[in-house]
């Protein structure tokens, strides 16, 4: 069987003259396939071959996937378009040029991710500039071919803009000096304006396609969590073996295969994970677990010499992704033997926390508000080192999460907007345990009117294994 998802039916009638002219006593049947949501059509067309080798049938069988249909319709990133300049118009005169340098956020407006600088003006205009891959940009591009500009330098621009840009909001956080330095070669600016705060509420909100797409990961990660990493672990097997284990069966399970964070120069294959002790080391990712790594150089991955040992409590904090879109878990096993009971004390105490937590999740509640009722009243059961070891505690509960997994709303001080239907919200209340480990949970939740659903799975006890 050969699946093609391809985009424009030429390609397709070509691909079909292509076999039927070279494949001899070959039968080819076409069957045209519609999956998806309304807002999500992938038009699939199976062909399914027969060929006769020495006077025997043999069905043969082979998958090739050309995906050219994933992104949503272009409504979608056009009306992400409009709710972005309806907020940057509500800016005053802070706004007369937006910069849109961040990938990430290229793709999140125009449905593409290049070497390229997306541009907005006060007037409406809406510019992106490409210095490669131009011909991709066509192909992905949500935004009309008009709208996209081939350039070779910052300096190709100037047929198109003003030399002054005025007040100007651009993502100080992902653009480097030496970017805008460039820029300055050609261009002045009134004012300068952080941009983050404008796309990250903007990115809080999530469409129904994106919520396919999350709620998707989620089932996804909570089959990888309770029924195939179970199955990974034995007796003698290194951290960074399972690591490697486990990203190989998140891939063939459908894993986008990376894990995107906004936070800069995070460097993360799959998420942390450790055996015992080694979950509380620390590590410069700001998050409540812990990690050695391969070494100083590559504090990530997983240690080559700490081997799997029976007793062991294995630590495994993962994010998983569906074309773009993520989800966040934390699943705490135990292998070949029960628990201690100290572990079972504190894991449990933190369920109670995540419980308490989602039960405050709701429309209008705030994330600060949350946090601080929250960490007035932890149960009894917690060590001192809750969401960190000993002075690497981090001050947050919870994070949202989409395309990147570090996204708004943040369950900590200082985040006010109050909660809002199509939010989503990972928690991950943990514990260390001196000797023994990191424990704990960590859900993915989706915000909705009726309250916070979770969508991977549930927190569970220690599974033994």
């Amino acid at each position: 069987m050969v699946t093609i998802n391809i985009r424009e039916s030429y390609l397709f009638d070509f691909l079909r003259k292509l076999v039927l002219a070279n494949v001899q006593k070959t039968h080819v049947l076409i069957e045209p396939v519609y999956i998806g949501t309304q807002s999500h059509r992938c038009y699939i067309h199976k062909i399914a071959r027969t060929a006769k080798e020495g006077g025997r049938g043999r069905q043969t069988s082979r998958t090739t996937a050309v995906n050219y249909e994933t992104n949503p319709p272009a409504a979608e990133f056009q009306q992400r378009i409009t709710r972005l300049f309806q907020d940057l118009l509500h800016q005053g005169d802070r706004f007369d040029t937006a910069l849109v340098y961040n990938r990430v956020n290229q793709y999140y407006l125009t449905g593409t991710m290049q070497d390229g600088l997306l541009v907005l003006r006060k007037n409406g205009d809406v510019l992106y500039f490409v210095r490669k891959s131009y011909e991709r940009a066509k192909l992905e591009s949500a935004l009309n071919p008009g709208q996209l500009v081939q350039i070779h330098s910052y300096r190709d621009l100037l047929s198109f803009l003003p030399e002054n840009l005025g007040h100007t909001l651009l993502e100080m956080e992902s653009m480097p000096l030496a970017v805008l330095e460039r820029m300055r070669k050609y261009f002045t600016f009134d004012s300068i304006h952080a941009l983050e705060g404008t796309l990250a509420r903007l990115r809080s909100l999530k469409s129904p396609y994106e919520l396919t797409l999350i709620r998707e990961s989620g089932r996804q990660h909570s089959h990888l969590m309770e029924q195939i990493i179970p199955g990974l672990l034995h007796e003698g097997m290194s951290e960074a073996d399972l690591l490697a284990d486990i990203y190989a069966a998140m891939v063939k399970l459908g894993h986008h295969g990376l894990s995107r964070f906004a936070m800069p120069q995070s460097e993360m294959v799959v998420g942390q994970l450790g055996f015992g002790e080694s979950s509380l080391y620390p590590t410069n990712f700001y998050g409540p677990g812990g990690m050695a790594g391969l070494s100083a150089a590559v504090p990530t991955i997983g240690c080559r010499n700490r081997l799997l040992q029976r007793g062991d409590l294995v630590f495994v904090d993962i994010g998983y992704g569906v074309n773009g879109y993520h989800s966040d878990k934390t699943r705490i096993y135990s292998f070949g033997a029960p628990p201690p009971e100290e572990a079972v004390k504190v894991h449990t105490a933190c369920i109670s926390v995540l419980d308490k937590i989602s039960s405050l999740m709701v429309q209008g509640n705030t994330p600060e508000h949350i946090y601080q009722t929250v960490m007035a009243d932890l149960p009894a059961g917690l060590t001192p080192h809750f969401m960190g070891f000993g002075a690497e505690r981090v001050k947050f509960l919870g994070h949202g999460i989409g395309l990147v997994i570090d996204e708004q709303p943040v369950i900590a001080r200082g985040f006010k907007d109050p909660l809002q239907p199509g939010m989503v919200i990972a928690l991950e209340p943990k514990c260390g345990i001196d000797g023994l480990g990191t424990v704990g949970v960590e859900e993915t939740y989706e915000i909705t009117p009726q309250g916070a659903v979770c969508i991977t799975g549930g927190a569970r006890e220690i599974l033994i294994v």
